[in-house]
Parts: structure tokens; C-alpha cells; sequence
């Protein structure tokens, strides 16, 4: 599992489907579909409701969304950190 599976995911979830998704973060919209399928098997379950025209989360689509949210942050908040503290800006005296 990647962090990009973990982006994409929260980005169809987001937008509330595939193409949106995809034209939001610039990447095509049969990667977003391939990396989420991957992510389901991965995991073995399914976190979306596909149909032609919407998207919808299961109940475990719900409970991943908010933990993918939180993995997504909190990767962030350790680059923030890890590029202040090579600066300088952060550390110990």
C-alpha cells in the first residue's frame, strides 16, 4: 500500500467519482480506477459503490476515508517537519 493508493482514494470519495478525481489530480482516470481496485483487494473490501453516474462510499469506504485522511496528514505534518527541522528552524539547543 502507497500513499498515492491512500490520495486517490480520498480524491474519488471527494469528488464523488472517477473522472472528477482524475481531472483534479491530474492523472488519467483508468489509474485512479486501477489503484483503488488494487487497494480494495489489497485490503479485501470494497470501500465504493460504482455506478454509471456516481460514486458512493460503503460503510467501510466511511471508516477507511477517515483514517486515510488522517494517514494523509500525518505524512504531511513529517515532511513539514523533517524539511523545518534541515533548515534549522526546528530542533534542540
Amino acid at each position: 500500500m502507497e500513499l498515492r493508493h491512500f490520495r486517490y482514494f480520498c480524491a474519488v470519495a471527494d469528488w464523488r467519482g472517477f473522472n472528477r478525481a482524475a481531472k483534479a489530480l491530474h492523472v488519467s482516470q483508468s489509474a485512479i480506477s486501477e489503484q483503488i481496485l488494487d487497494l480494495e483487494r489489497e485490503i479485501g473490501s470494497q470501500f465504493l459503490n460504482r455506478s454509471q453516474h456516481r460514486v458512493s462510499l460503503t460503510p467501510a469506504g466511511e471508516i477507511f476515508l477517515e483514517e486515510a485522511r488522517r494517514v494523509l496528514a500525518d505524512a504531511s505534518r513529517a515532511v513539514d517537519r523533517a524539511r523545518r527541522s534541515a533548515r534549522g528552524e526546528i530542533g534542540t539547543l
